[in-house]
């Protein structure tokens, strides 16, 4: 059974504290907006799809609060202008990923719509945010599985002949499975479809300093599922590739997207972009999974996308449970906190990077796999149609790429979740 991050039944969301894991499976209630953005500012719950999934149901539990309640006088326009208010104030809670203002504007608009009916009432408004909300969830679920049997299939059909018959492995970083979803995964929802099907050999996952999302989450679920994993340090990937790819049948490096640009360039968790970089050297494939919504079509090139920084001290300490060396066992009821720099160390904290398009092979989506044509560019017809396309051709690809490595937008907020 894939383990569920997120369990909502009409008027309650729980959902698992990702800081106690892997050592305690905790669910907590998000009974409002509030606690939603106390929980994604936090990383108590993280992943793009997940927050966006999260801050639209914490706002259906208050609206099914509201349906509850007898007395229903509030005025509809008023009604409708606090879910909106709510919608915009979880956004700030984490700018980065696309998906959480993306869902916030569709839901902006299925309020707006309904409220400004002549016959709308408070009820209808409340009533048509929940299903609206709901109905985002159930699509998640849908939208990661064709993910992972789209990319599985392509992972197959690319590897190398010599190889065709024979089981592959693949690396992926950070954390992209149930626990970053609504359920099932999109990287690792690649990595479960090959595993369903009897491709996969092997899968090696990056620990992802330094918040850990590979070690802790990441293996996880790997443990969970029973699929056959080896955890390396990110550091190591270059070694692995270069002694292990051939013995190990390394087809492809598999990573998830906070954001994808209209040009292809994608910004990721924190080393996205060297495993790019080793995965072109070793001739192994690099793929993006990701569901449409994380394309911003808005967004011209990588050079446009603001990159979080994170606090210092998340590199210069760790924490954790206790592990008692003479008993060979972990002690959940002991947490402590250990400095692993030395005292005055400064650190560079980027949440993020962005990969250029160039080092892309493909991005999976709900939709198929979008591979480049042969002029070098991403042609998102497949995704949304010809009509959102047709500007993209415009971009200068090679100094856009340029931009998109050197010009990185920083910002002082710590909020992330990936």
């Amino acid at each position: 059974m894939v383990l569920q991050a997120i369990r909502y039944s009409r008027g309650r969301l729980d959902i698992l504290d990702q800081l106690r894991l892997p050592h305690e499976e905790i669910y907590i209630n998000i009974p409002s907006r509030q606690e939603a953005w106390n929980a994604i500012k936090s990383m108590q719950v993280r992943g793009a799809p997940a927050i966006a999934i999260v801050a639209a149901l914490s706002v259906a539990v208050q609206a099914a609060k509201g349906l509850a309640m007898e007395n229903q006088q509030t005025p509809p326009t008023l009604v409708a202008q606090q879910i909106i208010w709510d919608l915009e104030y979880l956004v700030t809670s984490r700018p980065t990923a696309v998906n959480l203002s993306d869902a916030a504007i569709k839901l902006k608009t299925v309020v707006k719509n309904i409220a400004d009916r002549p016959n709308s009432n408070t009820r209808t408004i409340l009533q048509t945010y929940i299903e609206a909300a709901e109905r985002m969830l159930v699509d998640d679920v849908d939208d990661n599985e064709r993910i992972g049997k789209h990319g599985a299939e392509w992972i197959v059909r690319n590897k190398p002949p010599a190889a065709r018959e024979e089981k592959l492995s693949v690396i992926t970083h950070c954390n992209t499975g149930s626990l970053a979803t609504a359920g099932y995964g999109t990287a690792l929802g690649v990595v479960r479809s090959l595993h369903s099907a009897g491709s996969l050999r092997h899968v090696f996952y990056t620990e992802t300093r330094p918040y850990n999302q590979g070690s802790r989450l990441t293996g996880y679920e790997l443990i969970h599922d029973g699929i056959p994993a080896t955890l390396i340090t990110d550091s190591m990937a270059a070694a692995l590739l270069h002694t292990r790819r051939q013995s190990e049948n390394i087809a492809a490096i598999v990573v998830g997207a906070d954001r994808v640009a209209a040009n292809g360039d994608t910004a990721n968790k924190i080393g996205t972009y060297s495993l790019a970089v080793l995965a072109r050297h070793h001739g192994v494939k690099f793929l993006i999974a990701a569901p449409r919504t994380t394309i911003d079509m808005e967004t011209k090139t990588g050079a446009a996308i603001v990159i979080e920084e994170r606090p210092e001290i998340e590199m210069l300490n760790i924490k954790g449970p206790v592990y008692q060396r003479n008993e060979s066992k972990v002690d959940i009821r002991l947490i402590q906190e250990v400095c692993v720099a030395a005292k005055g160390t400064r650190a560079w904290n980027p949440a993020f990077d962005v990969t250029p398009a160039e080092l892309i092979d493909g991005v999976v989506t709900e939709k198929g796999v979008v591979e480049k044509d042969e002029h070098g560019v991403f042609r998102w017809d497949k995704v949304f149609g010809k009509h959102a396309v047709e500007d993209v051709s415009e971009v200068d690809a090679p100094k856009a790429l340029g931009m998109a490595g050197d010009g990185i937008t920083a910002t002082e907020s710590t909020a992330t979740a990936s």
